[in-house]
Formats: structure tokens, sequence, C-alpha cells
């Protein structure tokens, strides 16, 4: 595609004729919001549509406003351990509307600093509900009833997804939380029932827990996070349960009565056997759902895959010429970092480089405490693709700033390629496994053999110095066939 597919038409326009923009974005996420002010920035007219959102979801909903009250959780989880590291305490009280408060306190300072660098590159934000109504053509009502419409030489969707509501008899009618409701919470719930056990459920669960809900989990999987290796699921399980959590897997809901925020009532059938919960509050966190309804999709010619997201090739091209789609509604994994990404992808093609999606590294965080960090293939992967590999696996506790933070649960490990120094991935569960997880991808990112990292000279006591017991362990003999008892066996003894 050549650079100059960005010329836009220079005609004066008609009464009722939409307004002309090189670039026009439909959804305000991350990535599209970044988009916004790179084009604008190098001089092409942008126009950046959001029904609700200054910079979509992350910044106001999502990743960091979670994150933020994750933290405020953590600092009350030091006051309750407060004994052990020696400091007395009379006793103390959680006020969640505080906590609300710091959250929107840092989410305003957010939308004003991305208000002012749409106002320095000079892309336009519009605040209101769009729509396509032609090809490349968008018609957008503003909250005062206003109607603009914009045609784009190119133009980005980007809507994301939102929360699924499954079909459960009684559910929808007990107006259950979603996270953005829970974090606007100003009081305790004095019983959450998290309704998933993916990473949404996980992460409040524990939270919450730690402002004094009774927090129960209930998950239709045999496993916490099934996408994970047995021995990360029985962790995080194992955490949960040892802050006071009840945890019930394996678990359909039947139907569900009362309402959230008041008193409901959720009937649940485990292993065959049908008993009652009753809570205060229930939070949904069972899936997301692409926002694709409500559109037009169809009069721009942009078609669905058969599970509702947005249908992109490689270069995340839709199926209508010229319209894009990036982050969550194109099917892209769920990470900001990702839609991020998407945006490098859409930047390079419409600039003439080949640049596409396939083969990309998908680094994630959980953020519970402590965090669970991946990169790369994990072992059930490398089994069910026949990767031969190595596997390197050591305790926190052989990680000594760990012991200084009195934080020595979970444990590091690695894969490795069976005939070679290649790193195939790396998995972290423990104090500061996102930062510990970067170092490694660096260097699978540069190719290093998992040597580099276990002969560097690393600052101690730190917490990435932890990489030198990991690759200076016995791993896994790899002429063991893959999967094999034996090889778990070395595995627990490593």
């Amino acid at each position: 595609m050549s650079p100059t597919h960005f010329a836009s038409s220079s005609q004066p326009l008609q009464k009722n004729d939409p307004e002309e923009y090189d670039l026009v974005i439909l959804g305000g996420g991350t990535g599209s919001t970044i988009a916004a002010w790179t084009f604008a920035g190098e001089g092409k007219r942008v126009a950046a549509i959001d029904r609700k959102y200054i910079g979509g979801s992350c910044p106001n909903i999502a990743c960091l406003p979670s994150k933020n009250i994750i933290h405020s959780a953590k600092v009350a989880s030091y006051f309750l351990r407060s004994k052990e590291f020696g400091i007395t305490r009379n006793g103390f009280t959680i006020e969640m509307s505080g906590v609300r408060e710091r959250k929107r306190t840092m989410v305003r300072g957010l939308n004003e600093v991305y208000l002012d660098n749409y106002r320095k590159t000079g892309a336009e934000f519009i605040l209101g509900t769009g729509r396509f109504i032609a090809p490349r053509t968008v018609e957008v009502v503003l909250a005062d009833g206003t109607i603009r419409r914009f045609r784009g030489t190119n133009v980005i969707v980007s809507t994301g997804t939102r929360a699924k509501l499954e079909a459960i008899p009684g559910l929808a009618e007990a107006q259950p939380l979603t996270h953005i409701e829970a974090l606007e919470l100003d009081q305790i719930p004095e019983h959450l029932v998290v309704v998933g056990s993916g990473y949404v459920g996980v992460e409040f669960a524990q939270a919450m827990r730690r402002f004094g809900s009774r927090v129960t989990v209930i998950g239709r999987r045999q496993r916490l996070m099934p996408q994970e290796d047995e021995d990360v699921s029985d962790a995080l399980r194992s955490l949960l349960e040892d802050e006071g959590i009840d945890v019930l897997l394996n678990t359909r809901i039947k139907r569900v009565s009362g309402r959230s925020g008041e008193s409901v009532r959720i009937v649940i059938e485990q292993d065959g056997t049908e008993r009652t919960l009753d809570g205060s509050h229930v939070l949904v966190a069972a899936g997301r759902t692409p926002n694709t309804e409500g559109l037009g999709l169809e009069l721009a010619g942009v078609e669905l895959t058969d599970r509702g997201f947005i249908k992109v090739n490689e270069q995340l091209q839709t199926t209508a010429p010229s319209v894009w789609a990036i982050g969550e509604v194109a099917g892209s994994p769920q990470f900001t970092h990702i839609s991020v990404d998407d945006f490098r992808v859409v930047h390079d093609n419409l600039n003439g480089i080949h640049h596409v999606t396939t083969g990309r590294q998908v680094p994630y965080c959980l953020f519970t405490d402590p965090e669970l960090a991946r990169i790369g293939l994990n072992e059930n992967a490398a089994r069910a693709q026949g990767v031969a590999h190595r596997l390197f696996k050591v305790p926190m506790e052989s990680n000594l700033r760990a012991h200084t933070l009195s934080e020595t649960r979970g444990f590091l490990k690695a894969l490795i390629e069976a005939d070679g120094d290649r790193i195939l991935g790396f998995t972290a569960f423990g104090v500061g496994a996102g930062e510990i997880m970067a170092t490694v991808q660096v260097a699978m990112s540069a190719g290093l053999p998992y040597t580099a990292l276990r002969d560097a000279i690393l600052t101690h006591p730190t917490l990435v110095e932890g990489l030198i017991p990991l690759f200076s362990s016995v791993p896994v003999n790899p002429n063991l066939a893959l999967g094999s008892p034996a090889m778990h066996d070395m595995v627990a003894s490593s």
C-alpha cells in the first residue's frame, strides 16, 4: 500500500456533505488514541470519536483504575500484616469512598493529559455516538443532539468489548455489577459473589476480600484460569483460599433472584449437588462481548466473524476497503499493550511498510498479589504442540530480595529449547513478576540464549536477580518424553 493512500478530497463541501478527513477513528481505546495523536502529529487531519470516555476504557474504567484500587487493597493487606513488620497498630478503618476518590483523582488527571495531547497534536476529539451510514462515512450524534458526518480516506474501528452477561434465569434482573460498577463502589460489599474465574474475577476477588468483604468465586471450569499450567492454577487457588475466599469450581449457576447491592440468592450445581448461596452483591466477570451492535457495519461493507468480532486479515484490514479494525473488537488478545501494537501494524501498512500481527509476542500480567506474568510457551502449550524443551523452575524463596520484602510466595519457571539455548517461554508467579518477565522478554526479542541472563551481573539484591538461580538450576532432561511422569518428578525435585 502506498503512503499516498492518505490523500483526501479537496472539493468544496455542499450542504449535508460529510466533512472530509484523512483518518476517522470510531472508538477511543488506547491503540486508537495513540493513532489519533501520531497521525495528526504527522500532518494528517484526524477525527477520533468516542461515546463516553477520553482515551477509552483503559484510563477510565479498566486497566489503570482497577490497578489503582488493587494497590489500595495491597496497602490494606500491609495494615493487616503490620505485626509481621514490627509495627504496632490499634485497628484501622477502610473507607471505600476514599478508595474511590483516589481512583477518580487519578482518572481526572489522566483525562487532562489526554485532552492536552489532543490539543498539542491537532487531532480532533468528538464525544458522541457514531455509526456508519455509508462506506468510510460515519455519522455522530453529539450530546446536544447535533449531528456531524465524517468521511475518512481511511477509517479505524476500535470500539472494544464489554462484559458478557450469560443467559442465566434472573441474572439480568438482579442488575449485577460489572468491573465498571465495581470500581465505583463507595461501600464494602458484605458478601460479594464473583461469577467467573478469569483475570477480572480473580483480581477483584482478592482486592475486595482485603477490603473486608466475604467473597465467593464461582467458576464453570475445573481449574482457575485453565489456560495456565496446573501448577499456576493450583497456586492461584491456594492464594485465594489462604486469604479466606471461597472458590467453587466445576460449578454451574442455575438461577438468580434478588438484586445486587441489596440481597441476592444464587442456586448453583456443583458435582451433581444443588445448593443455594446468599450474597449482597454479584459481580459478573465471565467473558467479553464485542461492541459491534448499532455501528452500521453492514452499510460500510464490514463483515463479522462467527463469534461476532470484526473480521480482519493479518494486516488488520477489514472486508471493506480502507477500513481497519484494532484491539479487542478485532478479536486481538484482550490487552491494552496489544491494541497499541495493533496501531503500529496499521500505521506501518498505511505508510507502505508491510507489517502483520502473526508471530508476535503476547506478554501479560495478572495483577493479583503476588502477580502472575507469562510470555511465550508454557508447559501445556509446548506439550500440545509437540515442542521438545528443558524446564527450569525455582521457588521465589530462592530470591533474596523477596525475603527482604517478606514476599516469598510463588515460583519462576522457563522453557528452553531441547537442542539449544533459546528461551521458548517464561512464567513468574511472585512479587514483581511483571517486571521480572520484561527482562526475559527483551532477551527473547533479541534472540539471546538463556545463558546471557544466567551469566549476567545483575544488581544485588533485586527481584530480577532471581533469574540467575533460575537459569543456573538443574533442568529437566530434554531426552525425556514430553509430558511423562518422570518429567514431572524431576520438576518437583529441581
